[in-house]
């Protein structure tokens, strides 16, 4: 077989992903997120979703990063260096400098092509130099604001040195100087070499700008990275060139361009690579199952290292001359500054190196995947195998160039081996290496004196709730080097996900206003409160009831669960027609959910808020927002994904989440604040009328064939209140109503989608529906008000009942029609 020990250059993916991923498209159709329709939305819902799970993956939250895609870690550097406000030289403010260690990846070494064409200089700083550069500026420099930018890696893809993640304070408080030059101080990190096997604390270690490429995570997909950025920098980031979906507004004719409000899509130029996004989802979940978190990929990686590392440097010839030259700043003592990386070179008896394309081919004939040359960190091999600026340009002219196969000029390396270890090596992949080097170096005397020389490894097993390592989808024992206390002990994993601040619900178009004019309905009959809905399960079908208890999030348990798929992404009958077969009930006095549908047993689900494990996510109308729930178990999970035939989990969300409205300018209300909701699209209540359906209900029938009853069309169109007027559409008249002792503002209308178009009996779609809407309504899809609760005081037992009186008040500037009768009613 195949021992692969290049993971630093790329990792390798698990069956399993591929798998999971291939299941996911054949299981949904993801269409361009720049579009509006269905696979569209879904494609954008399922984005924003990757989005929270990296800022999860990495500790932090939306509050302070934003995650930029990019096509890799490279064009994320490309986008630092062209959109961080640089000050040049010349002007009358102090210029800028780039400074960056001089053990950085070309990448980063390449941004200073684009500083010097802004007219800033770059300064390359040795590893050694910033330890020194502790010295403080003086009070008077240090209120200066010209920002400045220093790059370093949190781990060298040469030589894998962990460099002090407190750096990153350190630099920004003025505790670290790395020029002494008066200004502000922003840290890239360059994060990509460490991720791969260790974890990253952005909630602790807030470095300004992370790039990453996710292939050196995952293995697949390859071409997709992400640019971290911290917020407070990000609306000082410049971009001149701007592609598709970047813009707000832009003239064609014209020099006018506004930029998109959110800084991922004004940065995001054309349609990401949404497919391999995707795919990011399945690449987290696959980590997490087969190793159970970073911090244990940190552990098995780091023991491997150390052991061979620990053989390695022991190996002698029989004249005591050793085999290898490694190249490292640390002793392999912890994976603290040690990451799972050994660079060397082989030597021959008389201390002359042997070149690495050499060493190459023969590990090649024993199947084993190293990696060769200088890395594209010619800093670094520079520093460790002593090439001077003049030596290199000197292997210029002899015809070496970077990647090409001349190891050797006069004598000297030009480059290096290097092997990598990664979560799915094993200790069998060390040991085939390590008996490869012996084999082709050693007489059968000489091997055996390494292995007298360190202790033999124990191997640990890996929980139960994780598989162990030993194929594609598996890791191996995990490692203890007994003589260095290195025990990779099981690691409990986390079953609930990250706290989330209360988001803001952008969707809400008003709220309560403090004050309305309180214009009288005139005359006509009484208008009645005639059937009460409400939808325990977002999508599902209604619940209908004659009286119901008021929360403080609209009817009580109203949208309180929802189904979401293997994502995280909320199903709706947009995707799913069948979820509106899918009946759920409320049993107040057993405080329980049952669950229903044809074909299946019951199931019921506890009323009690006892939060599971929890999850972030994101569906159409709330997008962009955090909602926090928790899961309902694998047994329901089942019993869904059984019904529906496809993967999927019930999620509710917690008791204490609360969506605050946006305030969005709405004609003739005010904005308002801390309106609660549960998870509903746009408000707490959908309000519709018994004589507005009849009148729609004469339109459709002259499209279709069999015409439809009045319960089906109420059913279609998923309203809590129901309400018998006498005049057909007068709702969107009305400012206000009151039902009893409730007091509710109206926000706007509700305009319908194609879930109109869905039988709730049989989930069969009619086009229909829809489309005699538009035509009755000239072209709009209005149909149904959306009403805010206003709560009167703090308790919430007020009771909704069928039969009560509905009093609205109508909106100022409203022709008011003359009264049918004497009788006149107003809300006070």
């Amino acid at each position: 077989g195949i021992t692969y020990l290049d993971h630093a250059g790329a990792a390798l993916f698990p069956e399993s992903l591929l798998k999971a991923f291939t299941d996911d498209l054949r299981n949904n159709v993801y269409g361009n997120p720049h579009s509006q329709n269905i696979s569209s939305k879904l494609t954008y819902d399922t984005i924003e979703h990757v989005r929270y799970r990296i800022l999860q993956h990495f500790h932090t939250t939306a509050e302070d990063y934003t995650i930029i895609f990019t096509s890799g870690c490279t064009a994320a550097l490309k986008l630092i260096a062209e959109s961080f406000p640089w000050i040049p030289d010349g002007t009358k403010q102090p210029s800028s400098r780039f400074c960056y260690l001089t053990d950085s990846h070309t990448s980063v070494v390449g941004m200073r092509g684009i500083t010097a064409s802004m007219n800033v200089l770059s300064v390359p700083i040795k590893p050694k130099e910033i330890l020194l550069a502790k010295s403080r500026l003086p009070a008077e420099e240090q209120n200066c604001t010209t920002p400045h930018l220093f790059s370093y890696p949190a781990q060298s893809n040469f030589s894998g040195t962990k460099y002090p993640l407190s750096w990153i304070q350190d630099i920004k408080s003025g505790k670290l100087c790395p020029i002494k030059i008066p200004g502000k101080w922003f840290v890239l990190l360059d994060a990509a070499s460490y991720v791969s096997s260790s974890p990253l604390d952005l909630g602790v270690h807030q470095a300004d700008f992370i790039p990453i490429s996710f292939y050196k995570i995952f293995g697949f997909p390859t071409g997709l990275g992400a640019l971290l950025v911290h917020n407070r920098i990000a609306p000082l980031l410049r971009k001149t060139y701007f592609g598709g979906g970047t813009a707000a507004a832009y003239l064609a004719g014209e020099d006018f361009y506004f930029p998109r409000k959110s800084i991922a899509e004004r940065f995001e130029d054309g349609t990401v690579s949404f497919l391999d996004i995707i795919a990011l989802k399945h690449g987290f979940d696959v980590l997490e199952e087969l190793t159970g978190g970073m911090e244990k990929i940190k552990q098995h990686t780091f023991a491997l290292a150390h052991y061979t590392y620990t053989v390695l440097s022991n190996l002698k010839y029989a004249n005591g001359a050793p085999v290898v030259r490694i190249y490292s700043d640390t002793d392999f003592s912890s994976p603290d500054v040690q990451g799972p990386i050994i660079n060397f070179n082989v030597l021959d008896e008389n201390g002359e190196v042997l070149g690495f394309s050499q060493v190459d081919n023969m590990a090649s004939l024993h199947n084993i995947h190293v990696r060769t040359g200088c890395f594209c960190n010619t800093g670094a091999c520079q520093m460790h195998l002593d090439i001077s600026n003049e030596d290199i340009q000197r292997n210029l002219q002899a015809g070496h160039v970077c990647g090409d196969n001349i190891d050797l000029v006069d004598g000297r390396p030009t480059g290096s081996v290097r092997i990598s270890f990664g979560y799915m090596s094993s200790f069998e992949d060390a040991q085939t290496f390590l008996n490869f080097i012996i084999a082709t170096r050693l007489s059968k005397s000489d091997a055996e004196i390494p292995f007298q020389c360190v202790t033999k490894p124990t191997t640990e097993s890996v929980p139960d709730e994780h598989l162990s390592f030993n194929s594609a989808d598996k890791l191996s024992p995990a490692l203890q080097i007994s003589d260095r206390e290195l025990r990779n002990n099981p690691f409990e994993t986390e079953t609930t996900g990250s706290w989330q601040p209360e988001p803001e619900a952008e969707s809400i178009r008003a709220a309560v206003s403090e004050a309305a004019v309180p214009t009288c309905r005139k005359g006509g009959k009484p208008i009645t409160v005639a059937k009460i809905y409400l939808y325990p399960i977002k999508s599902c079908s209604a619940f209908e009831v004659t009286e119901w208890p008021v929360g403080n999030q609209g009817l009580l348990y109203d949208r309180n669960w929802m189904v979401v798929n293997q994502n995280g992404v909320c199903m709706t009958q947009k995707q799913e027609p069948r979820l509106c077969l899918v009946n759920p009930s409320i049993d107040l006095e057993q405080k329980i959910m049952v669950i229903q549908a044809e074909g299946m047993d019951p199931i019921s689900v506890s009323l009690e808020d006892n939060a599971g494990k929890e999850a972030v996510i994101c569906e159409s109308k709330v997008c962009s927002h955090r909602v926090k729930t928790h899961d309902c178990g694998e047994r329901i999970a089942g019993w869904f994904s059984t019904f529906l035939g496809r993967p999927c989990r019930l999620i509710r969300q917690s008791s204490d989440m609360k969506s605050k409205s946006h305030q969005k300018n709405t004609k003739g209300l005010s904005p308002a604040t801390n309106i609660s909701l549960s998870l509903v699209n746009e408000a707490q209540y959908l309000l519709i009328n018994v004589a507005s359906i009849l009148q729609l209900k004469e339109h459709i029938s002259a499209r279709v064939k069999e015409p439809l009853e009045i319960e089906e069309l109420i059913r279609r169109f998923r309203a809590n209140i129901v309400i018998s007027a006498p005049e057909s559409f007068e709702e969107e008249e009305w400012a206000e109503i009151s039902i009893g002792a409730l007091q509710f503002q109206v926000v706007g209308p509700c305009s319908r989608c194609q879930i109109i178009c869905i039988d709730q009996q049989s989930g069969e779609r009619n086009k229909e529906i829809l489309q005699s809407l538009s035509a009755a309504r000239g072209r709009k899809t209005n149909f149904g008000i959306y009403l805010m609760n206003q709560l009167l005081g703090s308790s919430f037992s007020d009771i909704l009942s069928v039969g009560s009186q509905v009093l609205p008040v109508l909106k100022e500037n409203t022709e008011i029609q003359p009264p049918t009768s004497s009788e006149e009613k107003c809300s006070g």
